[in-house]
């Protein structure tokens, strides 16, 4: 097995170094720290262990690779201005399956669509991880994975990368229908993520402890508009949800990390395109509806003062 992993962040240097520690070639596209990563490797920080990520090969462009992977874990978040086809285009080859390990909704289309003979599997990670520094990653909690092809399905390079993520030691399950587990993932980044950064940059267990009845109303829209698509989500997947943050260290989101360094933030992926959705099927969804008006409104005011 042949890796490449575009997106040196949190989530790509962690799940590309449990596959890297089983003896698995991993490359990594690597941009604003290729200079550190070339020198240095990857730092890995977990609860119990502390390890060092050294890539098969670091890459300024997919064009200097040695050869074309069989896979590539695209690990980048979806935000104005990411060019995702751009990134891919000089890795992919005939036999290459493109692995999208991004948060949101509705975001594989256009990945499909340029690339319409490779497989694509779309991934969600259930984690917490953070990059703390260049080449420095911090793993708090948790690391699930779901794997599934696009639009659904298994195949069997599908069930081969799951069986590698499982023999790392983390949970990984192999999905059928992968739509419905990016609605199940919804249903926590919907509530957290922007309510982090509209809050002022507050951690989730303060969310959680002060405004609880507020996250489950959210989540329970993120269900509805689930279930109108035709993913309906399990009874209790706001109860479980609740009860999983409850247990979690107090935790910084993604979103609220990106705001504070004044990058764009996946307000278009994880809220508007579920809000559009919830509006185009009649789904009455009023407390997503402001939320994500306001997130339009802190990133305006972001803009205006960059």
């Amino acid at each position: 097995m042949n890796v490449l992993v575009i997106g040196t962040g949190a989530v790509g240097s962690f799940y590309g170094s449990l596959l890297a520690r089983q003896g698995i070639a991993v490359s990594v596209l690597a941009r604003s720290d290729y200079e550190h990563v070339k020198a240095h490797g990857i730092q890995i920080q977990t609860k119990n262990d502390v390890y060092d990520f050294v890539p098969h090969q670091v890459v300024r462009s997919a064009a200097e690779l040695s050869e074309k992977p069989d896979y590539i874990l695209l690990c980048i978040k979806v935000v104005e201005g990411a060019d995702r086809i751009g990134l891919l285009k000089n890795a992919v080859g005939p036999n290459t399956a493109i692995v999208l390990i991004s948060n949101g909704i509705d975001i594989e289309q256009e990945i499909a669509e340029a690339f319409p003979d490779n497989e694509l599997i779309s991934g969600l990670a259930f984690i917490c991880v953070t990059r703390t520094a260049p080449g420095k990653i911090w793993h708090q909690a948790y690391g699930r994975l779901a794997l599934g092809n696009y639009p659904k399905g298994l195949s069997e390079k599908t069930q081969a990368l799951a069986a590698a993520y499982e023999k790392s030691g983390i949970n990984c399950v192999a999905s059928e229908d992968i739509t419905t587990a990016r609605w199940q993932k919804c249903v926590w980044n919907a509530a957290f993520n922007p309510l982090s950064v509209l809050s002022g940059g507050l951690a989730t267990s303060d969310i959680l402890n002060t405004q609880e009845a507020f996250c489950r109303v959210i989540m329970e829209e993120i269900a509805a508009i689930a279930k109108a698509s035709g993913h309906p989500l399990a009874d209790d997947i706001v109860e479980v949800n609740i009860s999983s943050t409850h247990k979690m260290p107090p935790y910084k989101t993604s979103m609220l990390l990106d705001f504070e360094a004044g990058r764009p933030m996946e307000t278009e992926a994880i809220l508007g395109n579920a809000v559009r959705y919830g509006l185009r099927l009649g789904v009455a969804i009023p407390h997503l509806e402001a939320v994500y008006a306001l997130m339009k409104l802190r990133e305006l005011k972001l803009q205006q003062d960059q």
